[in-house]
């Protein structure tokens, strides 16, 4: 269904640290980096897609992350929830909702809400049994 996510940033090397520590407990590996533009990519395994991006507004314009957006990334646990979640507020994210069932959306989702260091909103989720 998606090709890629994009995510806006202001500080490049603040925001490439904070993925960097997050994608690896979601098994999400780096695709690439160019400082220089500045982006970044990383990919699910095995396909080349969906990339989930970030770098600085193409249109030179600010940043801004906006309200009502958010990138839900899959975990495949609720321990990798919860590593995740760690993880993220470790390297400088804000918590928006701890993790945990959120049983309104269905029997097994669990999940976390936290905003990265440039302030977009983004959820850890998991949508299997508990183990």
């Amino acid at each position: 269904m998606l090709s890629h996510v994009f995510i806006g940033v202001a500080d490049f090397d603040r925001a490439l640290a904070f993925y960097r520590a997050l994608m690896p407990v979601l098994g999400i590996r780096e695709r690439f980096c160019e400082p220089q533009r500045p982006w970044a990519g990383w990919q699910s395994a095995p396909d080349p897609r969906p990339l989930f991006l970030i770098g600085a507004p193409f249109d030179g314009r600010p940043h801004d992350p906006g309200n009502g957006q958010m990138v839900a990334l899959l975990a495949s646990s609720r321990e990798a929830v919860d590593r995740a979640h760690a993880v993220a507020l470790a390297n400088g994210g804000t918590c928006e909702g701890a993790p945990g069932l959120r049983p309104h959306y269905h029997p097994n989702y669990y999940g976390a809400y936290l905003r990265d260091t440039e302030g977009n909103k983004l959820c850890v989720a998991c949508h299997s049994a508990a183990d």
